[in-house]
């Protein structure tokens, strides 16, 4: 059966650097799969708005501005994993980030007798990133994200949206960008290698229109 037309049963984990384009990809494949894009950052806004008692773990650590960790992001992924939402397979983005993530999603999915169908590694080199990046601006009052170099139209300093006032927030200045990066890759690259020994991790190019990426990605998915 060509994975394009494939409805239910696919799992897939998208990687790539922030500025890549996954949550935008993730979007788009789970549309036309119509399976569901389970996002790091919704869940966990999810699960803190639930006051789950990881939910309520995860606000306090947040709220004092450090990482959330390892065991409190696996319990919350594999909650999620288990509702009816992700039954007929899913898209997860944002996760696994470290390898003790990676190993944990592995076993529990295991014992829920499914496993990752694909990882899509979506390449793009630093320069281009920055540049992307730092063409962002956010809207102080509704939060929608626009690049302002993909739309030359949007006014610079009011949203489209809400009329809100239109800012550059400092993780996408370039200095902290690249410093996003090194972490990323520090952090991420033992991951793709353990998917890669997993033989299930295919890379695609970044660069190019949103269209061009998402056919490439299908084009892997085609012949797994």
């Amino acid at each position: 059966m060509n994975v394009a037309q494939k409805k239910t049963g696919i799992r897939l984990i998208l990687l790539g650097p922030p500025g890549v384009g996954k949550g935008t990809q993730a979007k788009l494949l789970s549309s036309r799969l119509a399976i569901p894009h389970i996002s790091t950052g919704d869940i966990l806004r999810d699960a803190v708005a639930a006051g789950t008692d990881l939910g309520k773990q995860a606000k306090a650590i947040i709220d004092s501005g450090r990482l959330v960790p390892d065991e409190i992001m696996i319990g919350i992924i594999r909650n999620v994993l288990q509702t009816h939402r992700s039954q007929h397979g899913f898209i997860l983005d944002g996760f696994p980030r470290t390898v003790p993530q990676a190993v944990a999603l592995s076993a529990f999915l295991k014992e829920f007798g499914i496993s990752i169908d694909r990882v899509i590694n979506i390449e793009l080199d630093e320069d281009e990133i920055v540049r992307r990046l730092s063409n962002r601006a956010t809207c102080r009052t509704c939060g929608r994200i626009y690049n302002l170099e993909a739309d030359p139209s949007i006014n610079p300093k009011k949203c489209p949206n809400c009329g809100g006032e239109l800012y550059q927030r400092e993780d996408d200045k370039s200095e902290t960008i690249r410093k996003r990066l090194r972490v990323y890759s520090e952090l991420t690259a033992p991951v793709r290698e353990y998917y890669r020994k997993l033989g299930i991790l295919q890379d695609v190019s970044g660069k190019g229109r949103i269209e061009d990426v998402k056919e490439s990605i299908f084009a892997l998915l085609d012949h797994r």
